[in-house]
C-alpha cells in the first residue's frame, strides 16, 4: 500500500502531457484500483497524531467511498480489527460492505459472512459489523480501526459513540474515521470540539465531476440558500432546529448579567426515569433542575443536578439540593414513576415539602408556554448549563429531535411553569 501511495503521489504531481504518457502504460483495471490518483484531497486520511477523523460532507460527496478506501489502506498498512458501524444493518450490508468489496482488486478481495456480518481480508484482518440501532452489540470486543458512516443519523448516536470508545484499544495506532452529512446533535458537537479530532469539511458540489450536470442544477435551484441545502449539502452544522421553541439566540439573551437577585420562590424539580429506576444502564437519565422566583418578578434556572444515578443517589441529590438552596418544595412527575419518587424522597428525608404533579398533555405542549417566557425576556440562566440548552434547542412543536429524552428539559418546564405561571395556564396544559 506504500509503494501504491507513493505512484499515485507521484502520478498526480506530473504535468498533463507527462501525467497521459504515464497513464497509458497501466492496464485499465490496474488503473481502477489506484485510489490514491482519484481522490480529491478532502477525501483522503490527514496526517498526524489523530484519534477520529470526522467528515462532515455534503450529499453525494463521496464519504462512502473515502470510508471504503480508507478501511482498505488500514488493513494493508497492518489494521487487524475492524468496526464497521452503519445507521441500520441495511446500510451495513448494502452501503457499507458492498462498497468495500468493490474497491478490492480480485487477489486482496475480502470474504463476506452475513448474519452477522463478519468480512475477512486474505492478510487474516477481520472487520466485524454493528448498527445503531444496537448499540450494546459493541461491548466485549476491541478494535484498532472503526468506521462509523452516518453517525448523525442514528437512533442511539451517543450511546453507539461511547460504546465504541471502550472498543478502541487494540494495536499501538486505534484510529476512527467517521462519516456523516451533519444534523445538530450535541455527540457530534462534541466529537468536532474533542482535540483528538481532525474535520475534513466539504460540499455536494466537490463531486461534481462524478455527478451528473441536471441533478447538481436541479439542486442548486431548489434548495441552495435554503436551511435543508446548507445541512444536506453543505454539511453546515445548523444548531437552530426548525420549529425549535427555543433558539440559540434566545437562551444567549436569556444569560444572568450582574447580580443574582433575592428569591421569593426555589423548588426542585424531578423528571424521573421511564423505567422507575430498575435499568439504569438502558434508562433516560433522572432530570434534577432547581428554579427559582425573583423577588423582580423573573425566574432562574439556578442548577442542573441531572444524573444517571440509582433511586437512592438521584433521591439524595435532589435532596441535597433541596437543602443546599433552601427550597419551598420537590415536585416530580408521576406519569413515569412518581409514586416511587416520593417514596425515595421521603425515605432520605421525611420532612421534606413535596409535590407531585400529572401530565395529561405531551412535553412539546407544556414546553411551549415556558419558551414563551424565554421570547418575553422572564427566564434567566445562571452559571454553566449547556446540557440543558442543548435539549432546549431540540425541542420543537412536533415533538424532541435531540439525543434520548428531554429528560433536563422536562424538570426545567416543571420546575417554572410551577413558580411562573398561573394556575389557569396550568391547567390548560393538562397539569393537575
Amino acid at each position: 500500500m506504500h509503494l501504491q501511495k507513493s505512484i499515485a503521489a507521484s502520478i498526480a504531481s506530473l504535468g498533463p502531457k507527462q501525467r497521459a504518457e504515464v497513464l497509458a502504460g497501466f492496464a485499465p483495471d490496474e488503473l481502477k484500483y489506484l485510489w490514491r490518483f482519484w481522490a480529491r484531497p478532502n477525501q483522503i486520511a490527514p496526517e498526524g497524531d489523530w484519534s477520529t477523523w470526522l467528515a462532515l460532507a455534503g450529499r453525494g460527496f463521496g464519504k462512502t467511498e473515502a470510508g471504503a478506501q480508507w478501511v482498505r489502506e488500514r488493513v494493508a498498512d497492518g489494521a487487524r480489527s475492524v468496526a464497521l458501524i452503519a445507521e441500520t444493518q441495511k446500510d451495513l450490508e448494502e452501503v457499507m460492505v458492498a462498497r468495500l468489496l468493490a474497491i478490492h482488486p480480485p487477489g486482496e478481495r475480502p470474504h463476506v459472512r452475513f448474519k452477522p456480518v463478519r468480512v475477512t481480508w486474505p492478510n487474516g484482518a477481520i472487520a466485524l459489523g454493528y448498527n445503531g440501532t444496537e448499540p450494546n452489540q459493541l461491548r466485549g470486543p476491541e478494535f484498532d480501526t472503526a468506521w462509523m458512516d452516518e453517525l448523525a443519523k442514528y437512533r442511539y448516536a451517543r450511546e453507539t459513540w461511547d460504546m465504541l470508545q471502550f472498543t478502541m484499544r487494540s494495536g499501538q495506532d486505534p484510529r476512527v474515521f467517521v462519516t456523516t452529512t451533519p444534523r445538530p446533535i450535541p455527540v457530534l458537537r462534541e466529537i468536532v470540539a474533542d482535540p483528538s479530532t481532525v474535520v475534513t469539511k466539504g460540499s455536494t458540489f466537490d463531486n461534481a465531476g462524478n455527478l451528473p450536470a441536471q441533478f447538481l442544477e436541479r439542486l442548486r435551484t431548489r434548495y441552495e440558500g435554503t436551511r435543508l441545502g446548507r445541512q444536506e449539502l453543505n454539511a453546515e452544522i445548523l444548531d437552530d432546529v426548525p420549529g425549535a421553541l427555543w433558539t440559540r439566540d434566545m437562551i444567549e439573551q436569556a444569560r444572568l448579567q450582574g447580580q443574582l437577585p433575592t428569591m421569593s420562590r426555589i423548588v426542585v424539580s424531578i423528571d424521573p426515569s421511564g423505567t422507575g429506576g430498575e435499568d439504569t444502564e438502558r434508562a433516560d437519565s433522572v432530570g434534577i433542575v432547581v428554579a427559582g422566583k425573583g423577588v423582580d418578578g423573573l425566574g432562574y434556572i439556578l442548577a442542573d443536578r441531572t444524573c444517571d444515578l440509582s433511586p437512592a443517589g438521584w433521591g439524595r441529590l435532589a435532596v441535597d439540593a433541596y437543602h443546599e438552596f433552601s427550597a419551598d418544595r420537590i415536585i416530580a412527575e408521576r406519569n413515569y414513576g412518581g409514586a416511587m419518587v416520593e417514596h425515595v424522597i421521603r425515605t432520605i428525608d421525611r420532612k421534606a415539602a413535596y409535590k407531585e404533579v400529572v401530565a395529561s398533555r405531551g412535553k412539546a405542549v407544556r414546553a411551549e408556554p415556558v419558551a414563551s417566557l424565554y421570547e418575553q425576556k422572564r427566564i434567566k440562566h445562571v452559571g454553566g448549563l449547556a446540557a440543558l440548552e442543548d435539549q432546549m434547542v431540540a425541542m420543537t412543536r412536533d415533538g424532541y429531535m435531540g439525543d434520548g429524552s428531554p429528560d433536563r428539559l422536562d424538570a426545567a418546564v416543571w420546575a417554572l411553569s410551577e413558580l411562573m405561571l398561573d394556575s389557569y395556564t396550568y391547567g390548560m396544559l393538562g397539569v393537575v
